[in-house]
């Protein structure tokens, strides 16, 4: 007798690179259950929407997701969808109150009971898995990471910052930060399965201190670049005023570091930054990418921008644009301000249009696409390694990355190179948002 065939799953991501990992952890339960990953959302047997809350667009994307999604339903009675992620931590219950074909709400600090959740909606009870539990077990051999390029390891997990702007300490919780010797372990895993790079990762990584302990972020990244086999390491997100001369010391210490860092600063106004309540001033930032870029001169360097916010003036924007020509950054994530439920900000007076924020938004990005093209064109013919990452759309090139993070395009000539490994190349355009390059 043939056996029946086996249930199938989509997971969809928006978001961080703490979603992409949560993502992946949601998947290797569900592999481990005996389903199967699918590429057509309309097979699956369970979907899961993994979301992001940091804007209220990428809210609003997921339930308009949710509402395409539900369709299926009527082809498929047992089709069984889950809200995942920071969106199902924000709204917890109202989600099922709001969407009736919804059968979970599961929040990021619960995603290792994804399988005890489907078993509990399978009993006829409609489930909401949020908050943040004491204990939570990272189980390392349920982490599906078939296909990936790089090894993501969670190091610390919520904030404690409570920036006026952010929503992250309500769906991520407090601080936790997990044991050093777990995280060597991971990324040693890591390494025998074949991994070169590790990123660590965190709302705030380098606050991570080890519990109960000394040790702070700088004994952290120099025992973790010392193990055999890491040939990149990078971590992300770091938070400016978290810095310590030690932490900035292990740059220069150790090569595997990778000359790149993504250091959100959101404004170049220090008015505006004490209402984001984030506890430096620009000059002090300024101090800080120059002890780093001492530490590791080619050092690139992407930020976070908010423009629009409460009480900008266009003279606080202008501050904004000084500090971008000023400090050059490889590339910015710049957004206009988006006011989410529960923060401070939105109660703060003198909010800006929506056409003055755009207009501020389309002259900074427009800053930035100069500022990259002349970066990125100091770096033709120079050699550089990259790590395959995939294939560029609808071309016969290949990508990768640099250790600095830059997008490298090569043609997949003679051979194509494997998915994970090292490509020595020699750079021959630049583009602003990638390079052109040939194998050597």
């Amino acid at each position: 007798m043939r056996p029946s065939a086996a249930k199938k799953f989509w997971i969809e991501t928006w978001g961080c690179q703490m979603n992409e990992l949560d993502t992946q952890r949601m998947a290797g339960q569900l592999m481990q259950s005996g389903m199967l990953p699918t590429r057509d959302v309309q097979d699956a047997d369970v979907i899961l929407l993994n979301s992001c809350s940091v804007r209220e667009k990428a809210e609003n994307k997921v339930f308009s997701q949710l509402g395409r999604y539900r369709r299926f339903k009527s082809d498929n009675p047992d089709l069984v969808i889950g809200l995942c992620g920071c969106v199902a931590q924000q709204v917890g219950e109202t989600a099922l109150d709001r969407n009736p074909d919804l059968d979970f709400v599961l929040g990021p600090a619960r995603v290792g009971e994804l399988g005890r959740i489907l078993d509990r909606r399978r009993s006829g009870e409609r489930v909401v898995a949020t908050g943040f539990p004491e204990e939570r077990h990272f189980d390392i051999d349920t982490i599906s990471r078939a296909g990936s390029y790089k090894g993501m390891v969670t190091v610390i997990e919520g904030c404690d910052k409570n920036c006026t702007f952010c929503i992250v300490p309500l769906t991520r919780g407090p601080e936790r930060c997990r044991p050093l010797e777990e995280i060597v372990i991971e990324v040693e895993h890591l390494v025998d399965y074949g991994f070169l790079e590790i990123e660590l990762l965190g709302q705030t990584v380098n606050h991570w201190r080890q519990p109960g302990g000394q040790w702070d972020f700088a004994d952290l990244l120099d025992r973790v670049a010392r193990i055999h086999g890491v040939e990149r390491l990078r971590f992300v997100t770091s938070y400016p005023r978290d810095f310590t001369p030690r932490m900035v010391e292990q740059f220069a210490r150790h090569p595997n570091i990778c000359p790149y860092l993504h250091l959100p600063v959101q404004s170049g106004s220090d008015r505006v930054l004490k209402r984001m309540g984030r506890g430096y001033t620009v000059g002090e930032f300024g101090d800080l990418v120059e002890q780093l870029r001492k530490a590791r001169p080619a050092l690139a360097l992407s930020t976070d921008l908010i423009v629009g916010f409460p009480g900008e003036t266009e003279a606080d924007f202008q501050d904004t644009v000084a500090l971008v020509e000023d400090v050059g950054f490889a590339s910015i994530f710049a957004f206009k301000y988006s006011p989410r439920p529960g923060t401070a900000a939105v109660h703060l007076p003198d909010p800006i249009d929506d056409g003055t924020a755009s207009r501020r938004l389309q002259e900074l990005l427009e800053l930035q696409v100069r500022i990259q093209r002349n970066l990125n064109e100091q770096l033709v013919g120079s050699e550089m390694e990259v790590l395959v990452t995939g294939w560029a759309e609808a071309t016969q090139l290949q990508s990768g990355r640099t250790a600095c993070h830059r997008i490298v395009h090569f043609p997949a000539k003679p051979t194509a190179q494997p998915l994970g490994s090292m490509a020595p190349v020699v750079i021959e355009k630049a583009n602003p948002h990638s390079l052109l390059a040939r194998l050597q």
